[in-house]
């Protein structure tokens, strides 16, 4: 496997929250054949060595398959939805954002839909900006555009506090777009809205350009971050070989999880190192960083490097304890100019010139519109998200696996992150194809 796959006890509690009997029949009924059931469920292991130990005691580990529902929970003329992005920019959030609005207009039939502004600091109880309502109108064209129609930031908020906001725009249904961090807020929000024994539905759907969502395949904005990163990787192939030991050093998205390096790497071919996160490795010795940069330099006097923003945090560790983001994140130091650094002193030291040429292009590549296969993917996924809202499930997001698009409980995606398997077929790959560091 590409990722580090779930472990069975982490995977005891799959079942899907539901805010109750559904009664309502669905209005957008034609055959009956687009319906789903409760009771259907996406495996979550493929392979028989990982099912077979459970055929003797249980059913395996399932996900519940995401589609429409017979019937409703929420009348369609009586519902209010609410939409919020949180986090950092990606690309695809202005495709979601029309999609769910597009879907809960056209398909269900509802009437009000508020976009709350600036992440969840527009459910405070003194937002930055009040929510706007959304409309085909509004969002018509906006699948062409980067950023986010609605602003974005990060936590602060309390649970009550965003919960008393859904009540006062009498909010049935909350759509979260967002990484693990939003989906710990949207978690939080749910349990208050249980407590109160509210009738609101908490939806996820999972963004973020790292696609280190856990128990999810892919999360929008992956696929066009790999895309736009292929062109900063030319960029540095293009300069090191312009120049007599020239180095084009690339700095990538992915704080704890490698798949932005991984695949953009093996994308281009023109990636000589890799480094990520889930692989230490040394400046120093024979199989360090140094060394094998300095073979390459003799035979071909020019190289690629490709490291993600969390690889080799550790030798920047020194210093005062780090800082954490506004979502709990803590703060890493920048790689790409420490390695710069370090790789220019080091070759320095040996009389040996060098020409290094750091491109950063993370910032470009989280803000632009996304591809067409994100923009496909955005779509099918705000249109399962309200699917599942207006069947009252909650507590939950839309997810992708083994090809089928599912439900997912909130709390597996809180509880860790996906990351690259060291040991997998596509780490085994990139190893086959660049210069191994160790």
């Amino acid at each position: 496997m590409d990722s580090v796959k779930p472990k069975p006890e982490e995977l005891k509690d799959l079942s899907i929250e539901s805010l109750g009997e559904r009664t309502i029949p669905s209005p957008i009924e034609k055959d009956g054949s687009l319906y789903e059931e409760d009771g259907n469920g996406v495996l979550v292991y493929s392979q028989w060595d990982q099912v077979q130990p459970f055929l003797k005691k249980e059913k395996p580990p399932m996900f519940e398959t995401a589609g429409p529902r017979s019937r409703l929970y929420f009348d369609p003329a009586k519902t209010t939805c609410g939409i919020i992005t949180c986090g950092g920019l990606c690309p695809g959030l202005n495709d979601v954002i029309r999609t769910v609005t597009l879907s809960l207009q056209w398909q269900y039939g509802v009437k009000k839909i508020w976009g709350f502004r600036y992440g969840y600091n527009g459910l405070s109880a003194a937002p930055f900006a009040e929510p706007k309502l959304l409309s085909a109108d509004i969002v018509d064209g906006l699948q062409h555009d980067g950023g986010t129609i609605l602003g974005s930031s990060r936590g602060g908020q309390t649970p009550g506090e965003m919960v008393e906001a859904l009540l006062k725009y009498n909010i049935n249904i909350l759509f979260t777009i967002g990484g693990d961090g939003t989906f710990a807020g949207a978690m939080d929000i749910a349990d208050e809205v249980k407590k109160r024994r509210l009738p609101i539905s908490v939806v996820g759907i999972p963004k973020t350009i790292d696609n280190d969502i856990y128990c999810a395949e892919t999360s929008f904005g992956f696929s066009t971050a790999v895309e736009e990163a292929r062109k900063a990787i030319y960029s540095a192939h293009s300069e090191a070989k312009a120049a007599w030991n020239g180095i084009g050093l690339v700095k990538l998205m992915g704080r704890d999880s490698g798949f932005i390096a991984v695949n953009a790497s093996l994308a281009n071919s023109d990636v000589n190192i890799c480094l990520i996160p889930e692989v230490r490795f040394s400046l120093e010795g024979e199989n360090g960083l140094f060394s094998v940069l300095e073979k390459r330099l003799n035979r071909k006097h020019h190289a690629v490097i490709v490291a993600a923003e969390g690889a080799g945090q550790r030798h920047m560790s020194e210093g005062p304890e780090r800082k954490k983001d506004a979502s709990g994140n803590i703060k890493h130091k920048d790689i790409g100019l420490f390695l710069k650094d370090k790789i220019a002193a080091h070759f320095k030291s040996k009389n040996i010139p060098v020409s290094i040429k750091h491109i950063d292009p993370s910032y470009i590549i989280r803000s632009g519109p996304a591809n067409a296969f994100d923009s496909t993917y955005c779509l099918m996924l705000g249109r399962y998200a309200v699917h599942a809202g207006m069947a009252g499930k909650t507590n939950m997001f839309v997810g992708y696996w083994n090809h089928q698009f599912t439900h997912v409980p909130l709390h597996v995606a809180v509880h860790k992150r996906k990351k690259v398997n060291p040991h997998g077929d596509m780490w085994q790959t990139v190893l086959e194809t660049t210069e191994p560091v160790s």
